[in-house]
């Protein structure tokens, strides 16, 4: 079965835990995007501090969409965080950033943008606990998932057969299924799933694509 991951993406805590609320009797994941207006045009939430004293049953992965990953990896290396994201465009050196969030043992993902040549991540295919390709630009939800995405998860199932490729961005069930049926492990959603009438049932179709 295909891992669901809710996407959040909000500027405020309050709306971020309003929003998990929802979902949390139906993911064992909640995907926490996170922008500042350094790697994106435009800002989210970005406060570390605020997931201090959180206290939900899904564990949480933050999608680290800032630059100069290779000093600030550690201000999210939080004892309620299980995963971070982070996107190789925005660290001068990604191994290390890698290396240094595995120290702090947490499971750690390697981004690329939508634009980035998916051999970028070819470093740390062995390493990393997965690997993300955006399906949008870096950035605010609801953007159109971009179709040539899935000649990139192709590539990547085919060279490297058993990586954990998670897929964020644009994605409904129409691009959820091309994304699985090219190789895809993780679909990361936002407005198909909280825009829908039914959030257990919108979630299901995904998990069960």
């Amino acid at each position: 079965m295909i891992e669901v991951i809710p996407s959040i993406n909000e500027t405020s805590i309050k709306d971020i835990r309003n929003k998990i609320e929802i979902v949390e009797p139906y993911v064992n994941w909640v995907h926490l995007d996170v922008y500042d207006g350094t790697f994106t045009e435009h800002a989210s939430w970005h406060d570390p501090n605020n997931l201090i004293d959180f206290n939900i049953k899904p564990k949480i992965e933050v999608h680290l969409m800032i630059s100069d990953m290779d000093t600030r990896w550690q201000d999210w290396a939080l004892p309620k965080v299980d995963r971070i994201i982070f996107h190789v465009e925005a660290a001068h050196d990604p191994e290390f950033v890698l290396n240094k969030i595995k120290e702090a043992k947490k499971e750690v993902g390697v981004a690329i943008r939508p634009e980035t040549d998916w051999k970028k991540l070819e470093p740390f295919f062995e390493k990393a606990d997965l690997v993300q390709t955006l399906a949008v630009s870096p950035g605010h939800a609801g953007q159109e998932f971009r179709p040539e995405i899935i000649e990139k998860i192709k590539h990547i199932r085919k060279s490297y057969p058993k990586a954990i490729i998670e897929v964020d961005g644009g994605i409904n069930l129409e691009t959820g299924r091309q994304c699985v049926e090219a190789g895809a492990n993780i679909l990361v959603s936002a407005n198909y799933i909280f825009g829908s009438k039914n959030i257990e049932e919108a979630i299901n179709n995904l998990k069960n694509l």
